[in-house]
Order: C-alpha cells, then structure tokens, then sequence
C-alpha cells in the first residue's frame, strides 16, 4: 500500500528554520525522483524542489538559496530544510514522486509569521 506521510511543520516567524520529513511506503523509493509541494491558500500546488535517485537537485526560484532537499534511501525517506523562511512559504507542504504520482499524503502545515 503507498503512503506518503509528511512532517515537521510548524509556526515560525520570518527568518526562521524548519526541517519537514517525508516516510514513503509503497513505492520503489530508491529508484524515485522525488520532490516537494507546496499549496498556499488559494493557489495552486506548485512544485518547490526535486531530487534524484542519484541526489541531483533542482530548485524553483522562489526557493533557491533558501531550501535544501535531501534523501535516506535506506530509510525511505526525503527531507526539506527551510531556512530562512518568508512569509509568502506559508502552505501546506506535501512530498510525492515527480513522475508518476502516486495518491496524496496529508501534507505539512508551515505558517510563516513577519
């Protein structure tokens, strides 16, 4: 069964750290490009970094700089480290595969307050 299970959200203000974590299950994680998303209110789900099976990363502008993602192949698991957060990185923060999604994980809740 694939499950997807985000965590490590939380209220920081601006300037501040987070580190979410992602537990995959169901899936063939070490072969898997996988990546983060985020969904601000309103908007749509937008893709905010990516990593190989390999460790290649890639970064959407927004977040260059600031994000770094990472991955436990042993442990099947993807992380985000956020630093110096803004408070327009306020979302619900998911991970998922890049290609071939599979279903949704309930996401992470990150508030940024200025």
């Amino acid at each position: 069964q694939v499950q997807l299970v985000e965590s490590g959200g939380g209220l920081v203000q601006a300037g501040g750290s987070l580190r979410l974590s992602c537990a995959a299950s169901g899936i063939i994680f070490r072969q898997s490009v996988m990546g983060w998303y985020r969904q601000a209110p309103g908007k749509q789900r937008e893709l905010v970094a990516s990593i190989s099976s390999g460790g290649s990363s890639h970064y959407s502008n927004s977040v260059k700089g600031r994000f770094t993602i990472s991955r436990d192949n042993v442990q099947n698991m993807v992380f985000l480290q956020m630093n110096d957060l803004k408070p327009e990185d306020t979302a619900d923060y998911y991970c998922n595969t890049i290609y071939n999604k599979v279903s949704w994980g309930q996401g992470t809740q990150v508030t940024v307050s200025s």
